[in-house]
């Protein structure tokens, strides 16, 4: 009762940030089960299938809220589709742990930019004749975002995300709800992938019935949230995520000394809630010159 109590915080928890932020249920949800030694295959198989139905959840609501870019979620769910089934069938052959590293800079040098838009430009609203995403950039990027979701439990969110809230063209809740409702067939690919490749008797429908009933329970809530969160504030709390949790991939990969975790984290942590309370304080601002100009 207890595991099936925690497992089902775990999953709204998980859902809550993905929802809200576009990223982390996978991730989350994966890493815990690897801490009970699942083996890796399994872990993501459980992970994705549990995926299907909370990213059902999160995707319907995110529409019903208005986050969603229809002709966005369209193009990325093609090559996303594909990635994931791919790197589902063939994850206990590929190299995903030496790649990780190399994607994790990127991303890291990703989730400093958006700090930077959102607070020090203060997360301004795209123009209208802004350039936007052809089908040239984003087919790349579902294949490499859908591939290395299923084979590291987590990725499309850590990676379509930020890569899209990096072109001004788009606002944050829009690219949140484009991602997390895109994220549907992508994990569907996923399943059906290590459905051939594993079978369904290794899948521990145990951890999957838990990890899923919490986020559907989360998924209106964070869809909410995104919808009333002022952009500059959620780019900031967004890339404040993104380096966190690349900086845990890198220093894993690096395999750097365990008393060095707990000061990076909290260096991290005090410069993310700097940046947060920043963000809100220029929000504030913000709204008082438009109260005055009025």
């Amino acid at each position: 009762m207890k595991k099936l109590i925690v497992f089902l915080f775990v999953g709204l928890i998980a859902q809550l940030i993905d929802g809200s932020l576009g990223m982390a249920y996978g991730v989350t949800s994966t890493t815990l089960l690897l801490t009970f030694g699942i083996a890796p295959a399994v872990a993501s198989a459980s992970v994705h299938l549990a995926e299907v139905a909370t990213t059902a959840a999160s995707g319907i609501s995110h529409w019903k809220f208005g986050n969603v870019d229809r002709a966005m979620v369209v193009k990325l769910i093609i090559p996303g589709s594909v990635g994931a089934f791919v790197g589902a069938c063939f994850l206990s052959n590929l190299p995903g742990d030496l790649i990780k590293p190399y994607v994790s800079l990127f991303l890291l040098m990703l989730g400093f930019y958006i700090i930077y838009r959102f607070l020090v430009l203060n997360g301004r609203a795209p123009s209208a004749s802004g350039k936007q995403w052809s089908n040239k950039q984003l087919v790349p990027l579902g294949l490499v975002a859908g591939f290395l979701d299923a084979t590291g439990g987590g990725g499309w969110g850590p990676i379509a995300t930020p890569v899209l809230l990096a072109n001004r063209t788009m606002e944050a809740r829009k690219v949140v709800g484009t991602v997390d409702t895109s994220e549907f067939a992508v994990a569907l690919s996923a399943t059906i992938g290590f459905a051939i490749s594993l079978g369904w008797e290794q899948v521990n429908w145990y951890w999957v019935l838990t990890l899923m009933a919490g986020g559907i329970i989360a998924a209106p809530i964070a869809a909410w949230l995104v919808r009333k969160l002022p952009s500059h504030l959620l780019g900031v709390l967004v890339g404040g995520l993104i380096i966190l949790t690349n900086v845990r991939t890198l220093l894993h990969a690096w395999e750097a000394p365990a008393s060095v975790y707990p000061t990076v984290y909290s260096l991290i942590v005090i410069g993310w809630a700097a940046a947060v309370i920043l963000a809100v304080r220029n929000g504030r601002k913000g709204v008082a010159s438009k109260e005055m100009a009025s």
